[in-house]
């Protein structure tokens, strides 16, 4: 199984904390988020990873190497401007499998891929998405699903019956990348409504709350989740 981390962004909502680091790279713990990560998707079965990269790619790249050291083997797609998350996956076509998941690189998950993936493959869709029943509970829920199926996906408008969150975690088959301009920014935001409008996304709801570095908020509730941990 392969996992692109699209880790392109430039982690504004951090502000100071960011400027001179990708968030990939913020310590915590005397570790870089993207350990973490990796032990995560590692212990979780998944040993390809594809790191797409805008922002400071070459202290990750410098950091990480070709992943041995952290049990992985890890690919790199660049970006030479910003693309946004579906764009990236555009630019890195030839590095990807035929089936592949995604996850943000500022995320912490805790989705049993295995099991993710032998469902999506059953159902012969383009994609999937995992969701989290939410509530509004960790950030604004956006997400509405109807049986097997992402009904609605919108990170601007709010609807009552929008209890669900995209969790973080996705899967996609190569084909839907011909939905994807080239060379163009377009993020997985844009790529989502065009999935539902084919009732081709698939949802995979995740019971565990999810973790998230984007914001101080998050990247504190994080610390405390590892100091606890620890």
């Amino acid at each position: 199984m392969q996992v692109a981390i699209l880790a392109g962004g430039l982690a504004t909502r951090l502000g100071e904390l960011a400027r001179s680091q990708p968030k990939s790279m913020l310590k915590i713990q005397g570790k870089a988020f993207l350990e973490y990560q990796l032990e995560l998707l590692r212990k979780g079965g998944i040993k390809n990873i594809l790191l797409c990269l805008g922002h400071m790619a070459e202290e990750i790249k410098r950091y990480f190497g070709n992943g041995k050291k952290y049990g992985v083997n890890i690919k790199y797609s660049l970006e030479d401007k910003p693309l946004g998350t579906a764009g990236a996956l555009k630019k890195a076509e030839q590095l990807l499998d035929n089936i592949f998941f995604t996850m943000y690189g500022d995320s912490y998950l805790f989705v049993d891929f295995s099991l993710a993936r032998r469902y999506f493959e059953s159902q012969g869709k383009l994609a999937l998405m995992t969701v989290y029943r939410n509530y509004d509970r960790y950030h604004r829920s956006n997400v509405v699903i109807e049986g097997n199926l992402v009904k609605r996906f919108s990170n601007k408008e709010k609807t009552e019956d929008m209890v669900y969150i995209e969790y973080g975690a996705n899967i996609f088959r190569r084909e839907v990348l011909e939905m994807i301009p080239e060379n163009q920014f377009y993020s997985l935001d844009d790529l989502f409504p065009a999935l539902i409008d084919k009732e081709e996304l698939l949802d995979f709801e995740v019971k565990e709350r999810f973790y998230e570095i984007g914001s101080p908020q998050g990247l504190k509730e994080f610390e405390d989740f590892i100091r606890k941990r620890v």
